[in-house]
């Protein structure tokens, strides 16, 4: 029995695709669906209940509290997570996930396929213990075990990578964590301050969690990096641009040759055959 958590903030226009995915594909292999929503200000709670979906609320948004949030309100054993702008494309997508815990008492959890570090790692067998990074699990498009999230629930006090967090501590106590061939596709496009706020994010996690500092210098090269990274972007597009302008004058003044050439080779042509 899989219940389908969804995190959203004003996404209507994806989160009515990805339940209309989930609706009409995959009905027959759910048992709930839950919308757990950060104060959206659009058409989320309406388009919830169009397609039968349970909406949830979350005041204090934190990857790892959002996630504990919802799954305490989760009604069955699995779990599987997506953002609103994942979705799910393999059409044995969630029979896959529970012939696997079916397999596998053992099992904390699932990493699904949406990329090339995925498929590679899963191809290539490396394991979770041995890169806990592109194997473990991900907030969107990873399952869980309910009963093992019971014993060991996601840290709220961290600012990011808190599945990659969980991961390390299961795996530890002696449970599973596998690749599952389950596909799913990631579409997002951030904005310039959506991308600076998963910045803060993940420079924040990397200290809490891996004791990732951050010194002056490391920050004075990472801003020279970005700027001469710039100016080399800025003149090879202008070096581009230049070459498709001269280009497209050229094929401005030639086209008419190409023209007329080929309709004359066409009136030879249709002259042979008469």
């Amino acid at each position: 029995m899989i219940s389908v958590i969804i995190r959203n903030k004003n996404q209507d226009k994806a989160l009515s695709f990805l339940l209309k995915n989930l609706t009409e594909r995959y009905i027959d292999d759910i048992s709930e669906i839950i919308v757990l929503d950060n104060q959206s200000t659009d058409n989320s709670e309406n388009i919830s209940k169009k397609f039968g979906a349970r909406f949830i609320t979350i005041e204090k948004f934190s990857y790892g509290c959002s996630a504990n949030f919802a799954t305490k309100k989760a009604k069955f054993p699995i779990i599987v997570m997506f953002s609103t702008h994942s979705y799910p494309v393999s059409h044995d997508f969630f029979k896959l996930i529970k012939r696997k815990f079916n397999a596998n008492e053992n099992l904390a959890g699932l990493r699904c396929l949406h990329s090339t570090n995925d498929y590679r790692n899963f191809i290539n067998k490396i394991s979770a213990k041995e890169d806990p990074n592109k194997s473990g699990l991900i907030f969107s498009g990873s399952t869980f075990s309910k009963l093992v999230w019971e014993k060991y629930p996601y840290r709220e006090d961290v600012a990011t990578f808190e599945d990659k967090k969980w991961t390390v501590r299961v795996l530890k106590a002696g449970y599973d964590i596998d690749f599952v061939e389950s596909i799913f596709h990631y579409e997002i496009k951030r904005s310039k301050s959506q991308l600076f706020f998963k910045f803060k994010r993940d420079l924040t996690g990397n200290y809490q969690l891996w004791h990732q500092d951050v010194n002056f210098l490391s920050a004075t090269k990472g801003f020279m990096v970005f700027v001469l990274g710039l100016i080399r972007s800025f003149f090879i597009d202008l070096f581009y641009f230049f070459k498709k302008f001269f280009f497209t004058i050229g094929f401005i003044f030639n086209k008419p040759k190409k023209i007329l050439m080929k309709i004359y080779l066409t009136t030879l042509i249709g002259l042979f055959l008469i």
